[in-house]
């Protein structure tokens, strides 16, 4: 798979091989069992150039094409998943300060976010505006020179540690999302309130939580993307999140099936390898071909994005086909383990959780059949209800 990149490209994937090797995969299960995001692991990270594999060569990040950022994604996740979409999360944080940003946010908030010194997070879903994001309440007036934020952001990755928000927000609720703004908001301000960590069946290293802006005096520098492109930003940072998770489910699925196979070599029953009967191999050939069928997917998805284009098609049907592909692949991996699949010990049990999450992330699958749909129907002339 790296015979396409470049030798800074292929280090940049080696080095999350390895950081995945050396630094997560001893460290996720304690992870999930504290029930607590691994704020330290930011800077561990940061320290193998992870932190900024999108921001420019220039500005201090890697400049990776998606092509090259899906591999890495990959790599981290098979490790431990949850916590690689909040090392994702935080990423795009620092690349739109450093792609969308003025020159003194620039200079204020990427040294010290691709240090892993300040951790990111994006602030867009609400209590009361999921899928539809257009809905959202959460308000910014201004105040002379000041913006005034309030409202509720509900499932923040990263919500229980980050240091820097990127919200999302309406300016004027007649605009509809003509009025959708981005402001950017240090965690510390008066008038910030950090929920507790939701309390989830699994995921604990993507530190979920709400997070409340009671009045938050901002000052006019805190703009980010201004009304009338907000909007527009935030839909096209999902079609690549959506690339890019897909991406982490071809990891997390890939590593279930190494360790069902793995384990189905050893463990003996009626004289032989379980792996010697040919159900237990059909299925896993199943599982393989499924996760192949996701890599190309996500493939596409990222060369559109490489080449400048929306990605609105390809980034559906990669996120669509490879949450569920992965769910459903890790079900029958540890369905070969036997009853051994549910022991904590065995990755599986996270990956498993990580993979339905994964299904609600950046749109469920019934949101992904809404856009492919309307890609379908446009050539003949009928809107989608």
């Amino acid at each position: 798979m790296q015979s396409d990149l470049s030798d800074d490209e292929r280090a940049l994937v080696d080095a999350a091989k390895a950081f995945a090797a050396e630094y997560i995969a001893p460290s996720a299960e304690t992870w999930e069992q504290n029930c607590a995001a691994p704020r330290a692991a930011f800077a561990a990270a940061a320290a193998r150039g992870l932190t900024g594999v999108l921001v420019p060569k220039a500005l201090g990040g890697r400049g990776a094409r998606f092509a090259v950022a899906a591999r890495v994604l990959e790599e981290l996740a098979a490790a431990c998943p949850a916590f690689t979409f909040a090392l994702w999360v935080h990423n795009n944080t620092a690349n739109s300060v450093a792609r969308q940003g003025t020159q003194a946010q620039v200079a204020r908030y990427l040294p010290s976010l691709l240090a892993g010194e300040k951790i990111g997070a994006f602030c867009l879903t609400e209590p009361g505006a999921g899928s539809d994001a257009a809905a959202i309440t959460t308000g910014a007036q201004q105040d002379g020179a000041e913006w005034v934020l309030t409202g509720e952001k509900s499932w923040i990755t990263n919500g229980t540690c980050a240091d820097l928000l990127a919200v999302y927000c309406q300016t004027d609720p007649a605009l509809g999302s003509r009025g959708i703004a981005t402001v950017l908001v240090e965690a510390g301000l008066a008038g910030v309130r950090r929920g507790p960590a939701y309390r989830l069946l699994g995921g604990y290293a993507m530190g979920v939580a709400g997070v409340e802006f009671a009045g938050c005096r901002l000052s006019a520098d805190a703009l980010l993307v201004p009304a009338g492109q907000g909007f527009r930003a935030a839909m096209g940072g999902i079609n690549a999140a959506r690339a890019m998770l897909a991406a982490a489910c071809c990891g997390s699925l890939r590593a279930s099936l190494d360790h069902a196979l793995a384990h189905a070599a050893k463990r003996q029953a009626f004289g032989r390898p379980v792996l010697a009967f040919q159900g237990l191999q059909w299925r896993l050939a199943d599982v393989a071909t499924e996760l192949e069928a996701a890599r190309l997917l996500v493939a596409s998805a990222a060369a559109a994005l490489d080449r400048g284009e929306p990605a609105i098609i390809e980034a559906a049907h990669a996120k669509k086909f490879a949450t569920r592909a992965s769910l459903a692949g890790i079900a029958a991996c540890m369905e070969a383990m036997g009853a051994e699949g549910l022991r904590a010990e065995h990755p599986l049990g996270r990956h498993f959780v990580f993979a339905k999450a994964a299904e609600y992330m950046d749109g469920t699958t019934e949101i992904q059949n809404v856009v492919i749909s309307r890609g379908l129907l446009r050539a003949y002339g009928v809107e989608a209800a």
